[in-house]
């Protein structure tokens, strides 16, 4: 018997299990796919906080990026800009590979191609119910279990749902003379959302968006504008498909498991980026585990710890950036074509930049100075707030 079963070999699931097997235990990954390097519809930027915190390997870093260019729906422009490099661009599937290499070589056990059906939780084990893609079935028992699937799983039976999620849409493509990243906004663009082209390679790079309603609709319409512009040479490419949850599950453990990921909902409100807080939150249920299994209690109380530190680490960056996903939601264009007049005229985005505490992973002290700044606060007057920003 295994102590730890980890449902899904993505990052959290990979980083979890890393953490287990270097604190001695015996943990297997059950992963659906065949192979980890498959694609994956993600755009793979993550904060050199990320990066330094995780030891990621160069290897699967494709750029690092220092500056971006922000389009309004009029076609305003924000350039935000700093010496140092702020993010790393890397290929999801090398780093998929990568973590997974790291806790295997630590002594951990996958088996690929192995979808779950179904986890049942006993009075002094689980059983991991699975099948290959042939129907064989198999049973992995372990004295726990963490689910990692990404969004979407139906394994999260008593804890609830994602209260919120928005859909997404990526195609690789060529690029001409492109080598900043790139944001779009817009009614036409991505409604309440925004769009993005990402250089990741010399001539390549990725064009995305995220939308509530027909992401491949809004994603073909801009992928035709960058073609007309010419930063993209061909409209005529493939399209994946993804769902990204904006509010965490109501509950993110239960006895014997725990949840982690983005199949708990640690996302990035504002960004739909998820690899940092996974990363973060795997370590979190690690140590949780690993006091669990050495005093052999597994119960609802025990694994509780877990969720009440990685809400501590994140509950308040989750609210606020969900409070600010909302207010831009009800945005209309003119809206937000009159903050970037403000933004520009104020040298708001210089004050930001300027700002010691300004990162790439954490943004709500960001959207708080925007919002407490006085001449734009006025802008947004008179619109409902949708949630409380005070802070635990």
């Amino acid at each position: 018997m295994y102590d730890v079963a980890v449902v899904g070999g993505g990052p959290a699931g990979s980083q979890v299990t890393y953490r287990l097997v270097s604190m001695g235990h015996r943990v297997v990954v059950i992963e659906q796919k065949e192979w980890l390097g498959e694609p994956v519809c993600c755009t793979g930027i993550i904060g050199q906080d990320c990066v330094s915190a995780f030891a990621v390997d160069e290897k699967v870093i494709l750029r690092q990026a220092k500056s971006a260019r922000i389009f309004s729906p009029s076609g305003k422009v924000l350039r935000l800009w700093r010496e140092e490099p702020q993010a790393c661009i890397v290929d999801r599937a090398a780093l998929n590979l990568a973590l997974a290499d790291r806790a295997q070589a630590g002594g951990a056990e996958y088996v690929l191609n192995c979808r779950v059906s179904g986890i049942e939780v006993g009075a002094d084990r689980v059983r991991v119910k699975a099948a290959g893609r042939s129907g064989e079935e198999s049973v992995f028992e372990a004295r726990a279990a963490v689910i990692a699937t990404g969004f979407g799983s139906k394994l999260m039976e008593g804890l609830g749902r994602a209260g919120d999620f928005v859909g997404g849409a990526q195609a690789e493509v060529e690029l001409r003379g492109v080598d900043e990243v790139e944001v779009y906004l817009g009614g036409k663009i991505a409604p309440g959302f925004f769009g993005w082209l990402v250089p990741t390679q010399v001539g390549q790079g990725l064009v995305g968006l995220l939308s509530r309603h027909r992401p491949g609709f809004y994603l073909k319409e801009l992928l035709s504008s960058l073609v007309a512009a010419g930063k993209v040479t061909s409209d005529k490419v493939g399209f994946s498909y993804g769902a990204i949850p904006l509010k965490p599950l109501a509950r993110t453990y239960r006895e014997r498991l725990l949840v982690v990921g983005t199949a708990a909902g640690q996302v990035k409100p504002t960004t739909g980026g998820g690899i940092y807080y996974g990363l973060l939150c795997a370590d979190l249920a690690a140590e949780t585990l690993h006091r669990a299994l050495e005093r052999d209690d597994l119960s609802v109380a025990s694994l509780a710890r877990y969720e009440k530190e990685w809400k501590k680490r994140l509950g308040w960056e989750l609210r606020t950036g969900y409070w600010a996903r909302r207010l831009y939601e009800r945005l209309g264009d003119e809206q937000i074509d009159a903050i970037f007049d403000i933004i520009e005229r104020e040298r708001i985005d210089e004050a930001l930049l300027k700002a010691d505490d300004l990162s790439f992973d954490w943004h709500g002290r960001v959207v708080l100075r925007l919002i407490r700044h006085l001449t734009l606060s006025r802008a947004i007057a008179g619109m409902k707030l949708p949630i409380s920003l005070k802070r635990d």
